[in-house]
């Protein structure tokens, strides 16, 4: 695989540009932090080298200068909007990342509920948090946003909002995901810390899209796919080309609401000329860590593709409209391809081809998957009475990478028969078939007797980062699989079964 990002570059600069950031206000800043704070895997695969923890690492350098405010929009709870990477709720998720912050040693100072007006389920998160002993904030719509500042920063705006405590120079502001409420969070904060005499800036860690690259390369294109369904688009700062004769690359919300956060930071600060744009309030560094600028545009392409086909298959489920898959569709075309150049496609509709042609005149739906190695090699596989397209390709690849012959068997017949037996006695006779975390489990249980299979179970962790794609959605138990496996996935908007329950 190929590296176009210096990690280790980027980590340096950034953790420099945030200490120089602090250095501008005398007692605290509050930092929004955009993107995912913990596992940035749209990062990692459109920047190939970017660690996907890279911003936990940079917050562990500041660890005792720093504590952490996590925000949700109650909203996203109420509609249990889900996070594509982990296909996990963001009040799942939230959890999640602050278990995984205090593992790292960081310090999570409070969860915030945003724009909260009494959601049930927005009730419930609080009370579970709260009966843990996780201090949690509920926080209104802000009176008079965006347009009377008068009103914004008064008692009855900001002033209406709770003060969070907080006791650390550096409090990053962050969510689980875009929406959050992390901007409406700092004002707030910024606020009721003036009001108090402490001296306290604002600024903004995003990562996407990158300010100093072209604005249609395709790394900032791959930043609109992947917002297509919150209509994000990428735009020249005109602040800061205003200001400085200079192009820079930021997104519509950001400047849109530029002019109105100006004034509300001179309300607040009582100082004129803070931030002169939007690109003036970001530390976003990571231009710099580009090396190899021909191959993060080839990895974003590839990301740009991935994301048509995942909002395609949300439409199919009635999770996105049909706007934002056209969206999508127009990024694929603005870069100059189409879905079917990503490698795996066209392999595994002829997996599917071939299994319909094998079973012909049988009912059924016949589906294919096809994966690329890390060789370059494309293994495929596909659905049958025992077992899914999924755990067949997965089998074929995990063979090929440990040189086992394609006759000779990892999972004994007698193993197979027994899990589709129980399967059947359960399920009344539906859904027999194994699915891939099924299949994980029986192939762990083989090794234990089997060398051949033992050989084959430690190439699994050779899957990771590949490129796979399937001619049918996954079931719930393949989705889960392929994740742990942290295959990079597309499959086709065609549902694996004609039994809605199932799907």
């Amino acid at each position: 695989m190929r590296i176009g990002f210096d990690n280790e570059k980027y980590l340096a600069e950034q953790t420099r540009a945030i200490l120089e950031r602090v250095k501008k206000f005398d007692d605290k800043l509050y930092l929004e932090f955009g993107g995912k704070i913990v596992c940035d895997y749209h990062a990692s695969r459109v920047l190939p080298g970017f660690a996907p923890d890279v911003k936990v690492q940079l917050l562990q350098k500041l660890k005792d200068n720093a504590e952490i405010i996590l925000c949700i929009y109650a909203g996203d709870i109420e509609r249990k909007k889900v996070r594509a990477d982990f296909g996990i709720t963001y009040d799942t998720d939230a959890l999640r990342m602050i278990d995984e912050l205090r593992d790292r040693g960081l310090k999570v100072a409070a969860v915030v509920i945003t724009r909260f007006e009494g959601q049930p389920s927005a009730r419930i998160f609080r009370n579970k948090l709260e009966r843990r002993g996780i201090r949690v904030y509920a926080h209104r719509f802000t009176k008079g946003y965006p347009t009377d500042v008068d009103l914004i920063v008064s008692e009855k705006g900001y002033g209406a909002n709770e003060y969070i405590e907080t006791e650390r120079p550096l409090i990053v502001v962050t969510g689980p995901g875009p929406g959050s409420g992390k901007l409406a969070t700092s004002l707030s904060q910024l606020y009721h810390e003036h009001k108090r005499g402490v001296r306290t800036g604002y600024a903004k860690f995003e990562t996407f899209p990158i300010w100093n690259i072209p604005i249609k390369h395709s790394v900032n294109v791959a930043y609109e796919a992947a917002t297509a369904d919150i209509r994000d688009f990428n735009m020249i700062d005109p602040f800061h080309l205003e200001a400085y004769n200079e192009t820079a690359v930021n997104y519509n919300r950001d400047v849109e609401v530029f002019p109105v956060l100006k004034r509300i930071l001179e309300r607040i600060m009582g100082e004129d000329g803070v931030y002169r744009s939007p690109t003036d309030m970001g530390v976003n560094r990571a231009g710099f860590g580009i090396v190899d600028d021909g191959c993060v545009r080839e990895a974003a392409r590839q990301e740009i593709i991935r994301r048509y086909f995942r909002y395609s298959c949300e439409y199919a489920m009635g999770f996105a409209d049909k706007e934002t898959v056209d969206r999508a569709a127009l990024f694929v075309e603005e870069i100059g391809t189409k879905p079917e150049t990503r490698v795996v496609v066209g392999p595994a509709r002829e997996a599917m081809a071939a299994a319909e042609q094998e079973k012909k005149g049988n009912q059924g739906i016949y589906c294919g998957a096809a994966i690329q190695l890390p060789d370059g090699r494309i293994v495929t596989g596909k659905n049958s009475p025992l077992m899914h397209a999924s755990s067949s390709l997965i089998l074929n690849a995990v063979k090929a990478l440990a040189g086992v012959p394609d006759n000779i068997h990892l999972l004994s017949p007698s193993t197979i028969e027994s899990i589709s037996r129980l399967k059947a006695n359960l399920s009344r006779g539906k859904n027999i078939s194994l699915d891939l975390e099924e299949t994980l489990i029986a192939l762990s249980i083989s090794a234990a007797g089997n060398p051949t299979a033992q050989v084959a179970l430690e190439k699994l962790k050779d899957l990771e980062g590949c490129e796979a794609h399937l001619s049918h959605m996954p079931t719930s138990g393949d989705e889960a699989g392929l994740r742990k496996l942290r295959v990079n996935l597309t499959s086709e908007p065609n549902f694996a079964t004609k039994n809605l329950f199932l799907s």
